[in-house]
């Protein structure tokens, strides 16, 4: 093995401008495809942060009255999992807009009346998808005392689509880079295949087999998919802490920001894959040279 690894390393260096395409494109396609999985884990924490416990505003009608209250409380609870229920009524939530809106103190306090409806507030325990959320919030807005539901269906739907999006464009893009990656790894290997033709066949003139012959290319596969694999991941590193140190500075304390870098397991995962696909290009070069 260690003589595999010593040739493999000489092609290596006698073919360095080769391989080092070959490894900036691996590195290139790898740091695509940790661009979308590093989106697609935060997004699907938020969401799933989301289904986990969200809050469902529950806006009632002008004719509700509290001895409405017990049997209302009673019939949402029947309808789904429910951490905790308080109700607020329209002259807490007029103060409570009052205290929020001090600027606006004077035109509120011209208003006749209250136009804000009674409402109650409700968290939901945890729900196994958006789709069970609305379903569960469709129900609560069939009760004939709910006039509305509010509960994040407009940001929360748009960001959805917006998640939907990216991943098909990240399918079609990772598969793009694969495909280009894997093209480049296999006429690599071709090329430094036919730099030893000579010294390939007089190996074959004295016996050598076929697995003596390809072992040094495999390894030299390998070797260039994993080296991808870590320049590809450090550079989205670098460029992760980097934008976050931005995001830090100018939006701190406006917006809190809980983004994560991938986890061990995706980037174990990353790394086996370029590995792997270095060593793939080589086996599909080596399997059309040697018919």
């Amino acid at each position: 093995m260690t003589h595999f690894v010593k040739k493999a390393l000489a092609d290596i260096r006698s073919n360095r401008f080769l391989n080092l395409i070959t490894i900036v494109t691996i590195s290139l396609s790898i740091l695509v495809v940790s661009v979308f999985l590093l989106f697609f884990e935060n997004a699907s924490r938020v969401i799933e942060s989301w289904n986990q416990g969200g809050r469902i505003m529950i806006y009632l009608k002008k004719d509700f009255t509290l001895d409405m209250l017990p049997e209302l409380k009673a019939r949402v609870n029947a309808l789904g999992d429910i951490n905790e229920m308080v109700y607020i009524s329209k002259t807490q939530a007029l103060n409570k807009l009052k205290k929020d809106m001090s600027s606006g103190s004077a035109f509120l306090k011209t208003l006749k009346e209250n136009p804000l409806p009674d409402a109650l507030e409700i968290k939901i325990r945890s729900y196994n998808s958006f789709e069970d959320i609305q379903k569960f919030a469709r129900s609560i807005k069939a009760l004939e005392i709910v006039e509305d539901v509010e509960y994040g269906q407009g940001w929360l739907g748009k960001f959805l689509n917006v998640f939907n999006l990216f991943k098909i464009t990240g399918y079609a893009m990772c598969s793009l880079f694969f495909l280009i990656a894997l093209f480049i790894t296999a006429n690599t290997v071709r090329l430094a295949f036919y730099s030893r033709r000579l010294e390939v066949e007089i190996m074959r003139l004295v016996g050598a087999t076929e697995t003596f012959i390809k072992a040094p290319f495999y390894v030299e596969g390998l070797l260039q998919g994993f080296l991808g694999g870590i320049l590809g991941l450090a550079v989205l590193l670098i460029t992760y802490f980097t934008v976050l140190s931005g995001i830090t500075q100018n939006f701190a304390s406006y917006v809190y920001f809980d983004i994560r870098f991938l986890s061990l397991k995706i980037i174990m995962v990353i790394i086996f894959g370029s590995t792997f696909l270095g060593w793939f290009g080589c086996y599909l070069s080596l399997k059309q040279i040697l018919k």
